[in-house]
C-alpha cells in the first residue's frame, strides 16, 4: 500500500460491508465502486457466505478480509494459507496471539497478502482492559505493535487515538489502518476511541475503515464523497 506517491483521499477509504446479506453487500459495493479504495469483508459476511462473499465483492474493488485470526500458530498459518488462495489484498490477525503465531502467519502469507496485526479493539476501553488484567491501551498498544513489527507483520490496526504511539513503536513503512472513523468525533457509536477522518490522517493513519457513516447513509455515494472531500 505504501507507494512512491502519496495515497489519494479516495485510496485511503475502506468501507466496512458489515451488512446482513450478501445481496446488500454487493449492492453497496456496486454503488461505491470507484468511489472508495477498499471493501472490508468481516466476520458477519464471511461466516454467512464464506469465500463466495469475497469473490462477489472483489468484482467491485480490492478486498480487505477482516477475520482477526487468533489461534495456535499451526491453525492460524493454515487459515492464512487458505486466505492466500482468495482474491484479497489485506488480512487481519490478532497481535495478541503472540510472536510465534504472527511469525507462522507471516511465513504462510508470503508475498500474496499483506498481514495487519490488530492491537486493541476500538470498542475496548481502559476499564475493560483492567478487568482483563491488561495494561491501559497507552501501554498495551505499543507493546503489541512492537511484537508485530519484530514478527514481520506488514501493518497494524489501531484506534485513531493510538496512532502516535504506534508510529513511535514501528518502522516508517508500517501500514497503519484505523477503524473508529466517524463523520464527526462526537458520533462514536460503539467505538470508545474515535476520531474524524481528517483527524486520523493528520495523526498518521494510512487507511481509514468506515462503516455506518456510509453504509447507513441515505446516499452512501454522497457520504463517501463527503468523507473523501474532508481529506482533500
Amino acid at each position: 500500500m505504501h507507494t512512491d506517491r502519496p495515497l489519494t483521499p479516495r485510496e485511503r477509504l475502506v468501507v466496512a460491508l458489515d451488512v446482513p446479506t450478501l445481496e446488500d453487500a454487493v449492492t453497496l459495493a456496486s454503488r461505491l465502486e470507484g468511489h472508495v479504495g477498499w471493501f472490508k469483508v468481516g466476520l458477519e459476511l464471511f461466516v454467512a457466505h464464506g469465500p463466495a462473499a469475497v469473490t462477489a465483492i472483489a468484482a467491485h474493488g480490492p478486498i480487505f478480509l477482516d477475520l482477526k485470526l487468533h489461534d495456535i500458530p499451526t491453525t492460524v498459518a493454515r487459515a492464512v494459507a487458505s486466505a492466500v488462495r482468495l482474491d484479497v489484498g489485506l488480512l487481519t490477525i490478532h497481535a495478541g496471539g503472540g510472536s510465534a503465531m504472527m511469525r507462522a502467519a507471516r511465513e504462510a502469507a508470503g508475498d500474496a497478502v499483506r498481514l495487519l496485526g490488530v492491537t486493541v479493539l476500538t470498542s475496548t476501553s481502559d476499564a475493560e482492559l483492567s478487568d482483563l488484567g491488561a495494561d491501559p491501551a497507552s501501554v498495551q498498544v505499543p507493546r503489541l505493535a512492537a511484537l508485530a513489527r519484530d514478527a514481520g507483520i506488514d501493518g497494524l490496526v489501531c484506534a485513531p487515538t493510538d496512532l502516535a504511539s504506534i508510529r513511535a513503536a514501528t518502522d516508517p513503512g508500517t501500514l497503519l489502518v484505523t477503524p473508529g472513523i466517524r463523520a464527526s468525533p462526537t458520533a462514536v457509536d460503539d467505538h470508545a476511541r474515535a476520531l474524524s477522518a481528517a483527524q486520523a490522517v493528520s495523526a498518521g493513519a494510512d487507511l481509514l475503515v468506515v462503516g455506518r457513516p456510509i453504509t447507513r447513509a441515505e446516499d452512501p455515494v454522497a457520504a463517501s464523497a463527503e468523507l473523501v472531500a474532508s481529506l482533500g
